[in-house]
């Protein structure tokens, strides 16, 4: 299981999305409604809940498939899931961003986009391992 490179990129991509409670995405100002004073804010996966959950279950997901090495299919299709979702945060960070008065994006975003490329990577290993599995199948 260790010794195959799509658990590697798993753990990174667990590893990154970990890394995005420490980091963050976005960092910019915020108009206080109570008393209309702006907020400087660095923008973490910890502000919002929904960015939380989804940054949780993309991290459980990622570990998770590590040890579905037995049943490829079953985790090149969990592997998948993990990826759409990692794509829908990044896009949930964007729609938040725009809420901001002023923001711009720090360089620790390319964690977070860093993630879709690590589950990528983790399917396309997944799915050379498949098809070297029915190779050897053929040949039996």
């Amino acid at each position: 299981m260790i010794q195959r490179i799509q658990s590697l990129w798993l753990l990174l991509a667990a590893a990154f999305t970990t890394g995005s409670f420490k980091f963050s995405f976005f960092s910019g100002n915020q108009l206080n409604t109570t008393t209309n004073v702006k907020e400087f804010i660095r923008y973490t996966a910890q502000q919002n809940v929904w960015i939380l959950i989804l940054t949780v279950i993309i991290s459980v997901t990622a570990l998770v498939s590590i040890f579905m090495y037995k049943d490829r299919k079953r985790q090149s299709l969990i592997v998948l899931a993990a990826g759409i979702l990692s794509i829908i945060l990044i896009g949930l960070y964007f729609s938040i961003e725009s809420n901001f008065t002023e923001s711009s994006l720090d360089l620790s975003s390319l964690i977070h986009f860093s993630i879709p490329l690590f589950l990528a990577l983790a399917l396309r290993a997944i799915y050379k391992d498949e098809k070297l599995v029915k190779s050897a199948d053929r040949i039996r």
